[in-house]
């Protein structure tokens, strides 16, 4: 076949790959073939249009590193993310929500025993983080693992600082009744990286790049579905225009304030600080399998 105008093109792509030996490779492929030729038919792009739109992508490319990932925040601005996560977590009530991964996560955090004070030499209003985890009937999970992160008190994150220790970031363990607790300092609300290909499209968009203030958890347990989600700070201005679209209201709760004294652990503080509770339940693997077939 040859000589194919802005109609003819398409079948003659989706023949090239009719014959992917995996049968998920060729869905994935046809799709994304039909889907965007008629985006390209729709939006009809000059050829310097059509530049400069390999040329966003090549940026976004170039501006990937081990500590950011370009393509993530891509995703995340334009709902991918978020709508991938809605196909493959179709909330039932007994459980948490989940939400964005986000582009901060480190892989292997160190280690703490519950208690500990994460914020190393970071500024900021002390917070206490307690919270239970437990199977979707209440049950509790000994020994499930609480990966948490957050930003600091200027909204940024330990690894967006060359050089700096993991900070603000920790792995936790339950104990046998599913209980964790640790100190840190309050989040704040922060911009996304923006001095990117990315920042350039939410400009153009007339779309600002913030987040709300949050802390971001993720809890494993044997047999059950791994859980990725925030707690957002009560009350936070940009909970309605999340950059990311990750804000779900059961994820929503007060940062509750405190004055100097004793907090639940024992411990006396000499100053103000804040408490956050949540109590976590996770879906167990059967239903997340029945669900997906």
């Amino acid at each position: 076949m040859r000589n194919f105008d802005q109609f003819s093109i398409t079948q003659a792509v989706l023949e090239r790959v009719a014959n992917a030996p995996d049968d998920r490779i060729r869905q994935i492929s046809e799709a994304l073939i039909r889907h965007l030729h008629d985006f390209i038919r729709e939006v009809r792009p000059t050829q310097a249009e059509w530049e400069a739109g390999i040329g966003f992508l090549t940026d976004t490319g170039h501006m990937c590193t081990g500590t950011r990932q370009e393509f993530i925040l891509l995703s995340d601005t334009l709902g991918v993310s978020m709508l991938v996560d809605a196909i493959n977590h179709d909330h039932q009530t007994a459980v948490t929500e989940s939400t964005v991964l986000g582009p901060f996560y480190v892989e292997g955090p160190p280690e703490a025993p519950c208690g500990t004070d994460i914020s190393g030499d970071l500024a900021g209003e002390p917070m206490f983080a307690s919270g239970t985890v437990a199977t979707a009937d209440g049950t509790p999970l000994a020994n499930a693992i609480v990966d948490v992160w957050h930003s600091d008190e200027d909204g940024y994150y330990d690894v967006q600082h060359e050089g700096a220790d993991l900070v603000a970031r920790a792995r936790f363990r339950t104990d046998e009744n599913g209980r964790f607790h640790f100190w840190s300092i309050r989040p704040a609300a922060y911009p996304i990286p923006h001095d990117g290909p990315v920042g350039k499209m939410l400009e153009a968009q007339g779309r600002h790049p913030w987040r709300p203030a949050h802390v971001h958890f993720m809890i494993e347990a044997p047999g059950h579905e791994k859980l990725v989600t925030h707690v957002f700070v009560s009350g936070d201005p940009y909970l309605d225009s999340d950059a990311v679209f990750g804000v779900k209201d059961s994820l929503i709760r007060d940062f509750t304030a405190h004055p100097a004294g004793a907090a639940p652990d024992g411990r006396v503080m000499d100053r103000p600080w804040c408490q956050l509770t949540y109590d976590f339940r996770l879906n167990p693997i059967s239903a997340a399998t029945s669900r997906a077939a």
